[in-house]
């Protein structure tokens, strides 16, 4: 599993930077409130935990996602994308006019040992 970004939300990043400071992070929602939707927030203002699992960065920004929805999605490459509309509820994004949006392409995984 791995976490890539367009121009798009890489050009949404610098401007919540701009904004807000240089120290953020994402998380992936795991489906509550706001859906599935990658939260971008202070990275002082929200607690990692032991649970969390950190994909790679974003711009220099860190990406976790719960270890269970980790276990679910292990084999799909994400893609964090900006398009219009209203940002999730406590994520940095929200009242921008554009939200941040997770794209997923499912790898194959090919086990060449043979029975």
């Amino acid at each position: 599993m791995k976490v890539t970004a367009t121009l798009s939300a890489k050009n949404l990043l610098t401007e919540i930077k701009k904004n807000h400071g240089e120290e953020l992070i994402f998380h992936q929602s795991g489906g509550c409130c706001d859906g599935s939707a990658p939260m971008c927030f202070p990275a002082k203002e929200y607690l990692i935990g032991d649970s969390d699992v950190r994909l790679g960065d974003i711009d220099g920004v860190p990406f976790y996602i719960n270890v269970d929805q980790y276990e679910r999605w292990k084999h799909t490459d994400l893609t964090i994308d900006a398009v219009k509309g209203i940002g999730g509820m406590f994520s940095l994004d929200n009242g921008t006019g554009r939200r941040f949006l997770t794209k997923s392409e499912i790898c194959l995984v090919v086990d060449n040992e043979k029975n």
